[in-house]
């Protein structure tokens, strides 16, 4: 594939607006906005806009972006007067050097990859497979398998992994209401359930409730003493890990939960996003007087698979079935949900391609600030993040795609800035490395396959992976 199919911009990517509380935007559904002047964007714009001074142009005005090459020519001479680059600075470079080259090969397996993330601190890579094997890589050791985990009272596939804070523990979810937890830290890199290590089981059901559920997604709280989790009786828990119990229980939607994350470091505010099209903030200081949703974010067509925070407590995006990414601000959070029929009833994302009409309505009071569109969200829970924060200032959005690629958006713009192309089944999950311009996409064709920037010296080492047919889901 050329360097122009994989890296060409697509500014029909995104729709913008900034709707009222309530109320929808007025741009239509296929038009791109020039006037996204929100504070997300300026926010954004902050964090990766150089030094005025580094551009080596004294006079006149900035003009973006600015040569790496002038921008070292510019610090060895001081001319910002701080004789290093400020961090604003840093994100600048790095940000314009997408991980597009490649892929080379991570793993390859004989079931599909549904999992993928890196450490917070990018030294190991977590990857899982429905067959039942999660593998712990160490990034800095050659992608070295550290840990090899064999899972147990596993039904169907292993929906999500989390790894602690500290990175002694990693826990797994299933299709089942008992998330296990292993040691991750200690010496042994076989880990065969209840064999060679005790993988112990945290149930979250409640006593006396003899309904069984499954989890989705699950989470660590930042300072690793909670997990929250998404499950399918439309309910959000908050697991104790000292206490070793269920602390929480939040009955939330009125349809399965598919995902669920912590806002911020405190802990106290809590995104989830349901099959109900709605997305929802839950403070769990106010819960017990009211025992209600902070509010409702309002805008999808078809229900949510995944929602990552910006960890401000204040933006995040969502993935959703009506084939678009939304970003949000929860200030334009509503206090009821509106429920519009725009869509076909019988439509099921898991084996129907999403009906071409679809794509032009547009949700009555959608609050979001921003819409993309170009990657497609079928067949299994797709995953969308924010790129990372130290090295690319959040300027880009990332996702999986049932057409078996990696898009990346521009945030501000919508622009489609790279698309990247291999894999022969749909790409679940994919992470981006905290610091380096490295990427990593999982598929159902079993390969996890990384994409760098520039790239090794050496060939790839991967090859076309055959081609499954397949109708699974979740």
């Amino acid at each position: 594939m050329s360097y122009r199919a994989r890296f060409g911009k697509d500014n029909s990517a995104c729709d913008s607006g900034n709707p009222a509380e309530g109320s929808g935007s007025s741009k239509g559904p296929d038009e791109v906005s020039n006037d996204f002047d929100h504070e997300i964007a300026q926010l954004t714009k902050h964090r990766s806009r150089p030094h005025r001074l580094l551009s080596g142009d004294m006079a006149g005005k900035l003009r973006l972006p600015v040569s790496t090459m002038k921008m070292l020519a510019g610090r060895e001479s001081n001319y910002s007067g701080r004789g290093r680059f400020s961090l604003a600075d840093c994100c600048h470079v790095l940000s314009r050097y997408l991980p597009i080259n490649g892929p080379w090969g991570v793993d390859q397996s004989g079931s599909p990859a549904y999992v993928s993330q890196f450490s917070n601190d990018g030294l190991f890579f977590v990857a899982g497979f429905q067959g039942g094997h999660i593998r712990i890589y160490n990034v800095e050791k050659g992608w070295k398998v550290q840990k090899d985990i064999l899972t147990k009272s596993l039904r169907w596939t292993i929906t999500d992994t989390s790894l602690s804070p500290d990175q002694r523990y990693l826990v797994y979810a299933s299709m089942t209401p008992v998330v296990n937890i292993v040691n991750v830290g200690s010496s042994m890199t076989e880990s065969l359930a209840n064999v060679t290590e005790i993988h112990e089981g945290l149930d979250f059901s409640i006593e006396g409730d003899e309904d069984e559920f499954e989890i989705f997604s699950v989470k660590f709280s930042t300072d690793g003493r909670e997990l929250v989790a998404a499950s399918s009786d439309a309910s959000i828990y908050v697991y104790d890990l000292q206490a070793n119990k269920v602390s929480l229980r939040i009955p939330a939607h009125q349809s399965d939960v598919n995902t669920v994350c912590f806002a911020d470091e405190t802990g106290h505010l809590i995104y989830s996003g349901s099959d109900d099209n709605l997305c929802k903030v839950w403070d769990r200081r106010c819960l017990m007087t009211n025992g209600q949703a902070s509010g409702v974010l309002m805008g999808h067509l078809e229900g949510i698979t995944f929602i990552d925070s910006r960890g401000d407590g204040r933006y995040l995006i969502s993935n959703g079935k009506d084939q678009t990414t939304k970003l949000w601000d929860i200030r334009k959070m509503s206090s009821r949900a509106i429920y519009p029929r725009l869509t076909d009833c019988d439509w099921d994302y898991r084996w129907m391609k999403y009906p071409a009409h679809a794509r032009t309505l547009k949700h009555p009071n959608d609050q979001s600030l921003a819409t993309y569109r170009g990657h497609s969200v079928l067949r299994t829970l797709i995953r969308c993040y924010f790129s990372p924060a130290y090295s690319t200032g959040q300027k880009y959005i990332y996702t999986g795609s049932s057409d078996h690629s990696v898009y990346i958006y521009d945030l501000v713009t919508g622009a489609q800035v790279a698309k990247l192309d291999h894999h022969e089944g749909p790409v679940r999950d994919c992470s981006w490395h905290p610091l380096y311009p490295i990427l990593v996409s999982s598929s159902w064709d079993g390969t996890v396959a990384r994409w760098e920037f520039p790239g090794d010296d050496q060939v790839r080492t991967l090859v076309k992976p055959k081609r499954r047919r397949r109708r699974g889901f979740y």
